[in-house]
């Protein structure tokens, strides 16, 4: 069972910190991790002004099912020019940013092991923030054991997690493409425009692409007929209210990495 296999790559550790997004992924480590080793395993969400509210609010959800203490550590990456400055190492310097927290939290909690959520899948996609999370020290117990994602949503869904079935999600600064500056503007907007699009439309996934000022919507492949029945002109005049120039919906549906390869 790949459960085993996960556990067993805690069993000879004596302490973890878990790297909690919020997904499926981090969840299922976060769950090993503390089934092994108690409360020497510890669960970390980074609140770092590019995470959606609601991937907060499914970390700390995901930490009190599972018993496990949890932090949440602060810091502004718009505070990082490299990273603002969206170029295609934008994911390396955000994450060689969130090692060197982590780094700096393992040292003063006096943990072993620090690991993330990375599953096997992930490294077929361009993933810089991974390597630099391994040049870091960052460990991948779901790589390191073997696990694809479906083998994380069936095994979360066998232990019974929540988040089994929840969509997979990515920092907000994703939505803007490369070479387009992050700014606190643009990301207020995008969240603020994922949450009204969700809500009026009932699709699960949803992105709200910022292209120079223009909301570009992408909804979930098997949710496009939502849009059939939509009203354009209230989803519109609602986007323009808080931000954007003008809006258009991509009948083609989410797929990730889109919006980089349309910006190069």
């Amino acid at each position: 069972m790949k459960l085993d296999s996960l556990n067993n790559w805690f069993s000879d550790k004596t302490s973890a910190l878990v790297a909690l997004s919020g997904g499926v992924d981090s969840a299922l480590v976060a769950y090993s991790a503390f089934s092994v080793l108690g409360k020497s395993a510890i669960a970390v969400t980074a609140d770092y002004k590019t995470l959606a509210q609601e991937e907060l609010d499914s970390a700390k959800k995901i930490s009190k099912e599972i018993g496990m203490p949890h932090l949440i550590i602060s810091y502004d990456e718009l505070q990082n020019p490299d990273f603002v400055k969206n170029d295609k190492n934008r994911c390396f310097h955000c994450r060689t940013e969130l090692a060197s927290h982590l780094i700096k939290l393992a040292k003063e909690k006096d943990i072993q092991t620090i690991v993330d959520g990375t599953n096997l899948d992930d490294l077929g996609d361009y993933r810089p923030g991974i390597a630099a999370l391994q040049n870091n020290g960052i460990r991948s117990p779901l790589v390191e054991s073997g696990l694809t994602k479906k083998d994380v949503r069936d095994t979360a869904k066998f232990i019974g997690l929540s988040v089994y079935d929840r969509p997979s999600n990515s920092c907000l600064a994703s939505r803007i493409p490369w070479g387009q500056k992050v700014t606190a503007e643009r990301l207020a907007r995008i969240e603020v425009g994922e949450i009204f699009v969700k809500q009026l439309l009932g699709a699960h996934i949803v992105r709200v692409r910022d292209i120079d000022g223009s909301a570009k919507i992408e909804i979930g492949q098997e949710e496009l007929h939502l849009i059939r029945n939509l009203d354009f002109d209230v989803l519109s005049d609602k986007l323009k209210s808080i931000g954007f120039t003008s809006v258009s919906i991509d009948e083609s549906g989410y797929s990730p990495g889109k919006i980089n390869i349309l910006a190069d």
